[in-house]
């Protein structure tokens, strides 16, 4: 039988993706057959499965640290903001299309049906699920038709574990009062508590820990230490923590603009995480620093995070940088952004059928109805030539078969482009940087020619290796073993 556990949280970015991570790797290294499940996720960030399909970062994360492939039902609903009221519907991983708010409340039964369809095929191959809440079950404006917490779980009859951040303050208050606004069945499907990202003397929090298990009859699982520099793939959030600590080996310099709709920001994760560069989102009305190299990164609303480039000084900036022998790249909607123009005919993503670009590199781009979501794996037209892997996840098409391509696929196709004074690159390529080779390639171009072989995907490996051991350490096996559904 498969057994199900479902992980909510008081807050958003309370450390449920986090957790759930963690789990599945621990699981994985006992040798059990596990899989993660988000039933509903709103994210700009993700990933494309080997079958064609589009899931949240997270749950690619997730079944990595589960050791297995990507799957579209681990998260058979993807909402992808464009707007503070609309969103792109991913179903079972292909869009259905835009819907604002109450429309998607009123299609809500059909993309319950996708739940729990997924949901019953991964419970078809796995010994244990590990199911991922989203925001808070508290949120009482949105508990009819839930699917994301507490509807989701009453339905699989499911328990329940509440994790809650103590680095936001706070924490009893969030965990008694998220049990307040829960009917009684709800509170009695929590099994326990996770307390997260806890620094100091763990004696002077005991009191509070044995106030909250009087007051609620339930235990506290565990309470897990702030790990300083984790650097784990986001769902969406951009972290306000460096993911390293600057040292004399930082001397190359990386801006990217942290755009209002920016998505799959993890591709610049290589570079954040790199010992020699400086990296620095760039955000709103922040002046620009000088840089070596500045990134462009994808967009969901590209239209509307040009216009916001435009009024933040970018352009200009732009044309200085390179007038100077600074380097560009472009990625996904950033590569839209530097060209002549942005078609948008159908007008899926504004009113404007037609927005100016940057005009830095000689193409335009003219979004289409269908999504182009393929797995990638080719080499890189440099002077010094290496494999790179990703994937694409895009609705422009961009003609740019007259100017030198960036990327050689496997396929015999090509993507994006060079400029002829060999000063901007721009791809399709989510994971651009991922490949240790082509982060090298890609930054001796850009004028770092010494420098460290950086792995991303071994620090991934090292990340939930050491996540996993922090669970073995600080969480109660005794208790937690049979909320699992483990008798060892």
């Amino acid at each position: 039988m498969t057994t199900t556990l479902m992980i909510q949280g008081c807050t958003s970015d309370a450390g449920k993706s986090t957790l759930v991570a963690g789990l599945c790797r621990v699981l994985a290294r006992r040798h059990f057959s596990v899989a993660p499940f988000k039933p509903q996720n709103m994210a700009l960030n993700s990933a494309v499965t080997p079958d064609g399909g589009e899931i949240g970062r997270a749950q690619a994360l997730q079944a990595q640290a589960a050791k297995i492939p990507t799957s579209v039902h681990m998260n058979p609903v993807l909402l992808k903001p464009s707007s503070d009221t609309g969103a792109q519907v991913i179903l079972q991983g292909h869009s259905i299309g835009n819907l604002n708010a109450m429309d998607y409340h009123t299609y809500k039964p059909k993309a319950a049906k996708a739940v729990f369809d997924s949901f019953q095929i991964l419970s078809q191959q796995y010994q244990s699920i590990l199911v991922e809440g989203a925001g808070s079950p508290a949120e009482v404006n949105l508990r009819q038709g839930d699917i994301a917490n507490m509807g989701f779980a009453e339905a699989v009859d499911c328990p329940v574990i509440l994790i809650a951040d103590i680095d936001k303050g706070g924490v009893f208050a969030h965990i008694v009062g998220t049990l307040a606004c829960l009917s009684e069945s709800e509170r009695n499907r929590i099994k326990g508590f996770v307390i997260n990202r806890f620094r100091g003397d763990i004696a002077l929090l005991q009191g509070g820990l044995d106030w909250l298990e009087t007051e609620t009859g339930k235990p506290v699982l565990g309470v897990l230490p702030y790990l300083h520099g984790l650097h784990l793939d986001a769902e969406d959030a951009i972290a306000s923590e460096n993911a390293k600590s600057k040292t004399s080996q930082a001397t190359f310099k990386v801006i990217a603009p942290l755009l209002p709709h920016i998505s799959n920001h993890t591709d610049l994760d290589p570079l954040i995480c790199h010992p020699h560069i400086d990296f620095q989102w760039v955000k709103h009305l922040e002046p620009i620093p000088p840089s070596d190299l500045v990134i462009l990164p994808g967009s969901k609303s590209v239209g509307f995070d040009l216009n916001w480039l435009k009024s933040q000084g970018w352009e200009t900036y732009l044309q200085k940088h390179l007038r100077y022998n600074g380097k560009l790249i472009g990625i996904c909607g950033g590569l839209q952004m530097l060209g002549q123009h942005i078609l948008d005919p159908l007008k899926m993503e504004s009113e404007d059928c037609q927005i100016t670009g940057l005009n830095l590199m000689p193409y335009s781009t003219e979004f289409k109805a269908d999504k182009q979501l393929i797995q990638r794996t080719g080499t890189l037209n440099l002077s010094n030539p290496s494999p790179v892997v990703g994937y694409e996840i895009h609705q422009g098409i961009t003609d740019f078969k007259h100017l030198t391509p960036a990327i050689h696929w496997t396929t015999g196709e090509q993507d994006g482009a060079i400029s002829e004074d060999n000063q901007i690159l721009v791809s399709y390529c989510h994971g651009l940087f991922d490949h240790p080779n082509a982060l090298k390639s890609l930054l001796a171009w850009s004028g770092l020619n010494q420098t460290v072989y950086f792995d991303i995907e071994q620090q991934r490996e090292t990340q939930l290796n050491r996540l996993a051991d922090t669970l073995e350490a600080h969480l109660d096996w005794q208790k937690l073993n049979p909320i699992l559904g483990i008798t060892e």
